[in-house]
């Protein structure tokens, strides 16, 4: 018996022959070990318990998701220069080729669901309610849960690596080779689960941002007064809603192949393989608009703030965003040209494809005439911004180039594929969000990054961007094809493939110097005394930073676009100040339901993964206590003093 269990222990639950994986093994122990030992030498249990891990304050959860997304950016960026590492030179063996399909999986799931969208969500959740005047969400135990569930999800896909083994059927898990009988083993069962329970996490942050937008704007607040980038995670926020739920239908129905024994992907049961690719597609090129469109909405920010202008075309921008949502909902076959559709299929999307090219073309100019006659400051935020609209439109037209079904035939399987998403997903959300980063970074904290450290890591940054990406167009021409994890020496790729390791490397660089600044102006850095370092032309620069727990001590009223450039230009803000009556303010508590029930949806997944169902019952039952308890709490929420209020304002300078 003992015998079994050990032999259980070392060949199936721990991944165990790779060196890698043992040095994975002793970093995540000792890390933990260094966590523990540090917040209980500073006695900060109880507070990071009531601080931060119970908190529903969207403020809170927008950095909890920031600094999650930056750890999984590590992460997914390790993977990436393994794979880099890996095809560097003819014939390499850094990787096996189990290896190799396990770490491409990982990579292209982390970056898209576990990087582009927490981060994406954590800037929605710092700036959005800030910018309408909002004093939370509209419902903040459901972003907290949201979160949790968000970040349980990411926990148990990512412990696959080391416990039972990684999903290695690529990031977009085709059927039938992503079946029980092409795939035995729990890594694809790690994938179904743990992006399910993260996909819920998404789903219900879209559905709690739309009504938060369309309910909580402050008075005077209409649509088309709204900023930007609010107006990109409306936009955004409907996609999710249409979007997920066919993702969430591909993954149960696999989920039930894979641990019930049915046969929806299986052609000799009566299933079809291309149910799975048509339900992930519809998921997965909107996809690329929820994280793509919300980037749109920063450097509308970011353009307008740093070149002290309005921004240029508001309405075409507003409805460019609208018809990319709804054209982005069939255009999705594209991703499968080569998979067999008649040529009236193909051309249908080959022209939907190209038409979404006229409404994201818009914004270029809407960006590049808001800087006409501007005075131009080129700051660390900025400068993302304006790197994204040359990468950016490259993507772009290799995009247009794949639209084409006869030519994607030729295109489809090769590295000019890769350039062309990394092109679009590199130059539009990793630029977005580090633009945005830098951006509302003081309004986070209260302090600045350091502007001559922030330049020197985006020009190492860009410039390796396209170092490793420009030379994957020339080698996907000359017939290299994606997902080989070696290849032979003589068929003229090697220099291509060299330059790509040295580019990705800088990269790597370019990430480190953007973690060691935050550090630096963590001890360092120069603090934000006014709200409005930028000179901001939005609602969250009128507050003090960082903002207090309700925002706004006053709901203030809103007349124009730009509303606080408008306010700073019609009435002395000073006496404005004294003039403010204030009113107790209802807040919502914490609570330590969320993070409570989504460990009990860890446990019920990670049983599920290992099909125990002895873990998954009382997983299961945990869930529905959190839920009923839930719903017998009625002395949710707080109010705070009008002497509370005067102090913290007080406090930030906004009263003498």
């Amino acid at each position: 018996m003992m015998d079994s269990f050990i032999h259980f222990l070392l060949h199936r639950f721990f991944v165990t022959g790779d060196p890698m994986i043992y040095g994975a093994d002793a970093s995540i122990a000792l890390a933990s070990i260094g966590i523990v030992v540090v917040v209980t030498y500073l006695k900060k249990w109880k507070w990071l318990w009531k601080e931060w891990l119970t908190s529903v304050d969207h403020k809170k959860i927008g950095i909890m998701y920031i600094i999650a997304a930056l750890l999984m950016l590590f992460r997914g960026g390790v993977d990436a220069l393994m794979m880099r590492t890996q095809l560097a030179l003819p014939n390499m063996h850094f990787l096996t080729s189990e290896h190799y399909n396990q770490v491409f999986t990982t990579h292209g799931t982390i970056m898209i669901i576990f990087v582009a969208m927490p981060f994406i969500f954590g800037l929605m959740n710092i700036a959005v309610p800030l910018q309408i005047g909002a004093r939370d969400v509209a419902f903040p135990f459901l972003n907290a849960l949201s979160f949790w569930l968000f970040f349980f999800g990411a926990m148990l896909f990512n412990i696959s690596f080391v416990i039972g083994g990684s999903p290695d059927a690529g990031w977009s898990s085709y059927a039938p080779y992503a079946e029980l009988s092409m795939n035995p083993g729990v890594g694809q069962n790690y994938y179904l689960v743990g992006v399910q329970i993260a996909g819920i996490g998404s789903l219900a942050s879209g559905i709690n941002f739309l009504v938060t937008i369309l309910k909580m704007r402050a008075p005077g607040m209409t649509l088309f007064k709204m900023p930007m980038f609010t107006w990109s995670i409306l936009i955004t926020s409907v996609i999710i809603i249409f979007a997920f739920p066919a993702f969430t239908v591909a993954l149960a129905l696999m989920s039930i192949d894979r641990l019930f024994g049915a046969h929806f992907f299986t052609i000799a049961s009566g299933g079809s393989p291309m149910l799975w690719a048509n339900l992930f597609w519809f998921w997965g090129h909107p996809e690329v608009y929820i994280v793509l469109l919300p980037v749109f909405g920063v450097f509308s920010e970011v353009i307008a703030t740093f070149s002290h202008k309005t921004l240029f075309g508001y309405a075409v921008m507003v409805w460019s965003m609208v018809a990319i949502s709804i054209i982005g909902f069939v255009t999705w076959l594209h991703h499968f040209f080569t998979m067999g559709n008649t040529a009236e299929v193909n051309a249908f999307f080959s022209i939907s494809t190209a038409i979404i090219a006229i409404p994201t073309g818009v914004k270029i100019f809407n960006w590049l005439f808001t800087m006409n006659k501007g005075r131009i400051e080129f700051s660390t935020a900025m400068l993302w911004a304006l790197a994204f609209i040359p990468n950016f439109t490259i993507g772009g037209v290799t995009g247009v180039m794949l639209a084409l079904a006869p030519a994607d035939y030729q295109y489809h399987n090769s590295y000019f594929l890769v350039a062309h998403f990394h092109s679009v997903l590199i130059a539009g959300p990793v630029f977005g969000i580090f633009c945005g980063l830098y951006y509302w970074w003081p309004k986070m904290f209260g302090y600045m990054l350091n502007e001559r450290q922030g330049k020197l890591a985006f020009w190492v940054f860009m410039i390796s961007f396209n170092i490793c990406f420009m030379p994957m167009y020339i080698v996907g021409l000359l017939g290299m094809t994606r997902r080989m994890y070696t290849y032979p020496a003589g068929m003229g790729w090697t220099p291509f493939n060299f330059i790509e390791t040295i580019g990705a490397f800088g990269m790597g660089a370019g990430f480190l110097i953007i973690a060691y600044n935050i550090v630096w102006s963590t001890l360092k850095g120069k603090r934000d005394t006014t709200g409005d370092p930028w000179n901001g032309r939005t609602l969250e620069w009128s507050i003090p930073s960082p903002a207090p727990e309700y925002n706004f001590a006053t709901i203030p009223t809103v007349s124009a676009r730009d509303a606080f450039a408008v306010a700073k230009t019609q009435e002395d803000q000073e006496n404005k100040k004294e003039r403010q009556l204030f009113q107790p303010i209802h807040m919502p508590n914490n609570s330590g339901i969320p993070i409570i029930m989504s460990l009990f949806m860890f446990i019920a997944g990670f049983g599920l993964v290992w099909e125990w169902y002895w873990m998954v019952i009382p997983g299961a039952i945990g869930i529905v206590v959190c839920m009923i308890v839930r719903s017998f709490q009625y002395n949710d929420h707080h109010i705070i003093s009008i002497e509370e209020i005067e102090r913290t304002e007080r406090a930030a300078g906004r009263l003498s």
